[in-house]
């Protein structure tokens, strides 16, 4: 359904170490720095941080949250870990199961150095 998911911030500098960290954790390689933007290609998709094209500062979107998909719980456990060590902060409730509608699910949550939330999740 989605071809690529890009992001704002205002530091590029943090936010490549912040994702290249994180996104590490789950098997994807750094990122690939493009002017202002940098891309992180993998074979189900791409993942893209921006300064704004328009010179205005990036915000956070109040209410989204960008998903991503972990094998097992402690591949998420280490997504978070990565996350916090890299200057994300620890959002929600801690990392573990949580049931409702789509059945058992692992989440662990974080906000990047911008803001922006973010969660892996495992379908158990």
């Amino acid at each position: 359904m989605f071809s690529h998911i890009m992001i704002g911030t205002n530091n590029l500098e943090t936010a490549k170490t912040f994702y290249d960290a994180v996104l590490g954790t789950l098997g994807v390689s750094p990122a690939r720095v493009d002017g202002h933007r940098i891309f992180y290609i993998t074979p189900t998709g791409i993942f893209s941080v921006s300064q704004p094209i328009n010179g205005e500062p990036a915000t956070a979107g109040n209410g989204g949250t960008i998903g991503f998909a972990c094998t097992t719980p402690a591949q998420a456990d280490a997504w978070h870990a990565a996350g916090v060590a890299a200057g994300g902060t620890t959002c929600e409730d801690p990392p573990g199961v949580r049931e409702g509608g789509q059945g058992k699910l692992y989440l662990a949550y974080l906000r990047d150095p911008d803001g922006n939330k973010l969660c892996a999740l495992h379908r158990m």
